[in-house]
C-alpha cells in the first residue's frame, strides 16, 4: 500500500506492506532510529512516538494507519540551535542510564509538559507508568521532567531532592 506521513515535520511517501508496524516503517524504511523496538509485545514503551500529537505506542499502530498523519519522534525534539529542555533535563539530572527507555520517556515527557506545564511528582509517575526502565528505578527520571518543567516557567517552583537553587545548570543534583 502507498502511504504518506508527516514525520517530524517532513513528508515521506512510501510502499508498505499493510502488516508492517510503524515503529519497522520509522527504523527500517525512514532511518530514524531513535525510537527503540523493545519487547514487541506494548509493554515497555521504549517505542512511543505522537500520532497527531498523542502519545503512542508505535510497536501498536500499523504504518498504513499513520497515513495522512502526523508522526513526530523523539529525533523532532531538538532544533538545530538546541535541545528540548526535556533532553536537557534527563542530562542535567541523570534521568537515564543505558538510554534505552530515554526516547519513549522523553516524548512521554513532553506531552506531559505540553499538556499539563507544571505537573505534581505523583501526575509525572502516571504519565509514566506505561513504560519500564530497568535501570534507573525513575527517580532522576522524575526529576528530570519537574526539573524541565521550572526550566519552562522559568525557575519557578521545586524540584523534590533538589535544594532551591539547584537543577537549573545541573551543577549540585545529586547523584544516583
Amino acid at each position: 500500500m502507498k502511504i504518506t506521513v508527516t514525520v517530524n515535520a517532513a513528508d515521506y511517501t512510501r510502499d508498505v506492506e499493510p502488516r508492517l508496524l510503524l515503529i519497522h516503517f520509522l527504523r527500517d524504511d525512514l532511518g530514524l532510529t531513535g525510537s527503540h523496538w523493545g519487547c514487541d509485545t506494548s509493554n515497555c514503551g521504549a517505542c512511543v512516538v505522537w500520532l497527531n500529537e498523542t502519545p503512542v505506542k508505535s510497536c501498536t499502530v500499523l504504518a498504513v494507519m499513520a497515513d495522512g498523519q502526523r508522526v513526530n519522534t523523539v529525533e523532532g525534539l531538538a532544533t538545530p540551535a538546541r535541545l528540548d529542555p526535556v533532553q536537557e533535563a534527563f542530562a542535567a539530572c541523570h534521568g537515564l542510564q543505558c538510554g534505552f527507555c530515554t526516547p519513549g520517556m522523553m516524548m512521554t515527557a513532553r506531552w506531559l509538559l505540553d499538556n499539563n506545564p507544571d505537573p505534581t511528582e505523583a501526575e509525572v509517575r502516571e504519565a509514566i507508568s506505561g513504560q519500564v526502565c530497568r535501570c534507573t528505578g525513575y527517580e532522576n527520571i522524575v526529576k528530570s521532567v519537574l526539573w524541565a518543567a521550572r526550566r519552562e516557567s522559568g525557575g519557578a517552583g521545586a524540584v523534590p531532592g533538589l535544594r532551591p537553587g539547584e537543577g537549573l545548570t545541573g551543577e549540585g543534583l545529586p547523584r544516583a
